[in-house]
């Protein structure tokens, strides 16, 4: 059996494509290419339009395909000639049975009942698809096997309930509330001390003096004055034409010299003269005014470099969360005001978060404010952003005392498994996917209510669906919970923490999720192999 798998993301678009909904089907597919190897041999194509002329060489070689595709259903070809299975991260409690703006595709009932079969990443999502589809809908739930990639860690970093000291580091920026500075009075713009401008009282206007009276002199006076200016124009050179400047002084002796004679029955036959223009002197040379550039601090004028290798040390009790701040499912501006309000007091308890996106002038504003409110706490915030290496997120797993998860919802969430596999125990809710593998022997469970939604991908902003709604003081007590065994029951933390291993050792390590996949596609394993190791802490499914 070939099987042909396509993710819309893959190696050379994923950088530019953190924070989109599909980017996580990426590290999807690198889960479950070991899976497809232990059955048959594996081909990745870089578009669907590669499926097809690959199905066709193959079949002429007497050779079967099945094309798999990494793609929610309205991104998924379903015109070609290669059998297909499309794999579905979903976190929403139904699936769009309809759909909009023409186009058919956004109905995914239509699309999915036309391939027949599915393999989801979770219970949830399975239930979500045979309400729609009926209960003897072939559906495959799969989760990624992730167990075995962790031993490593598991050997190098034993779990402690209170970390002495670990160095963390990163290539780009650390932002720690202990040397912020943090203050509510930040927020608010200062107040400067502008003098008044002295008030001056206007002097009283005074009346223009009388123009002299016009006696035969004067008249004569300003008549000689207006035929030299005449003469003038005649003789010297002007950017004015000779004619125009002779109207002008004409008018003007008759404005001062001998306007009050004219009787007013003629005054409207020279109306004519007295609406021209009076000349216009030589425009002066363009004199360009100075730019003044007025400078202000904006925030991306504020940030942090990014591009240097930092590092920072954390201790104590450490909880850690990877998510990206764009996702508005992780729900993260309540996991910090958890923390800060059930732990303000404790100078030992570190709160580090990991930000899976590229882009730090997209929230550090919203951060900085939130800290801002927050303050003062004695406890302690980190946030790094950047790009961390294999052993410095493996690090970043040794430093857990428990991981923390938030959301509203979640089609898998692979870093709270990644955790668990590493033997932490996390603060989390049990709804949607975390159902199947959450529970009070490996979490401080945290209470939630369903809530209407929309689809994410319906133009429509229409309640079709349900996410839940984490309930803000379980999150607060399950801090002080975790906060109160890891520093007095310690035996209690222990325990909590090796079941959490237990539970993704029998929820997803590779034998138990390559028979599963053997069974659904009625194929006995052909070979186990031990799974490659990829790129962790980064997806949100």
């Amino acid at each position: 059996m070939n099987f042909i798998l396509y993710s819309d993301v893959n190696d050379s678009s994923i950088s530019q494509s953190l924070g989109r909904p599909e980017y996580s089907y990426y590290f999807v597919l690198k889960a479950y290419r070991p899976l497809f190897e232990s059955l048959g041999q594996v081909h990745v194509v870089s578009s669907p339009a590669d499926v097809d002329p690959l199905f066709r060489q193959l079949q002429q070689a007497g050779q079967d395909s099945l094309f798999i595709s990494f793609s929610p259903p309205h991104k998924t070809p379903t015109n070609l000639q290669c059998p297909m299975v499309c794999v579905v991260a979903w976190e929403f409690d139904s699936i769009p049975a309809e759909y909009w703006d023409n186009d058919p595709r956004h109905d995914w009932s239509q699309t999915l009942a036309r391939l027949g079969r599915v393999i989801t990443l979770s219970t949830h999502t399975a239930e979500a698809i045979r309400r729609t589809l009926g209960e003897d809908f072939p559906v495959l739930v799969l989760p990624t096997p992730l167990w075995e990639r962790f031993a490593d860690i598991r050997q190098q970093y034993p779990g402690t309930p209170i970390n002495p000291g670990t160095t963390l580091q990163i290539k780009g920026c650390i932002l720690d509330s202990h040397s912020m500075g943090l203050s509510a009075d930040g927020l608010i713009a200062p107040v400067v001390d502008v003098p008044l401008p002295e008030i001056v009282e206007p002097e009283p206007e005074v009346e223009p003096p009388a123009p002299p009276p016009l006696t035969v002199r004067r008249r004569l006076f300003i008549t000689r004055h207006y035929m030299r200016e005449a003469y003038r124009a005649l003789s010297a050179e002007s950017e004015h034409s000779v004619p125009y400047l002779l109207k002008h002084n004409l008018l003007m002796w008759y404005r001062e010299a001998v306007r009050d004679l004219v009787p007013d029955a003629v005054r409207p036959l020279l109306a004519r003269l007295r609406r021209s223009p009076p000349p216009q002197a030589l425009d002066p040379e363009p004199v360009e005014a100075p730019i003044i550039e007025e400078v202000l601090e904006t925030p991306e004028q504020t940030l942090p470099p990014a591009s240097e290798t930092v590092e920072i040390e954390v201790s104590g009790v450490v909880y850690v969360s990877v998510f990206n701040p764009d996702d508005g499912r992780k729900n993260w501006h309540h996991l910090i005001t958890a923390f800060c309000w059930a732990l303000r007091d404790a100078q030992d308890a570190t709160l580090v978060l990991k930000m899976t996106h590229n882009d730090l002038s997209t929230y550090y504003v919203e951060l900085m404010t939130l800290l801002s409110r927050l303050s003062p706490f004695a406890c302690r915030v980190v946030v790094m952003h950047g790009y961390l290496q294999d052993e410095e997120f493996a690090r970043l797993y040794g430093a857990a005392s428990f991981y923390v998860n938030a959301s509203r919802c979640e089609g898998l969430c692979l870093p709270l498994m990644e955790f668990m596999s590493c033997a932490r125990p996390v603060i989390a809710p049990d709804h949607t996917a975390m159902r199947d593998y959450i529970d009070d022997r490996v979490a401080f469970v945290v209470k939630s209510s369903q809530e209407p939604t929309i689809w994410p991908e319906d133009a429509r902003i229409l309640y079709r669906t349900l996410r839940h709604r984490p309930d803000w003081g379980s999150l607060k007590a399950a801090y002080e919970d975790s906060y109160a065994m890891a520093k007095h029951r310690p035996e209690a933390w222990h325990a909590m923490a090796e079941a959490a291993n237990e539970r993704m050792r029998d929820y997803c390590s590779f034998a138990p999720v390559q028979q599963r996949l053997a069974q659904f596609f009625g194929k006995p394993p052909v070979s186990e192999i031990t799974p490659a190791v990829v790129e962790a802490g980064t997806a949100s499914c």
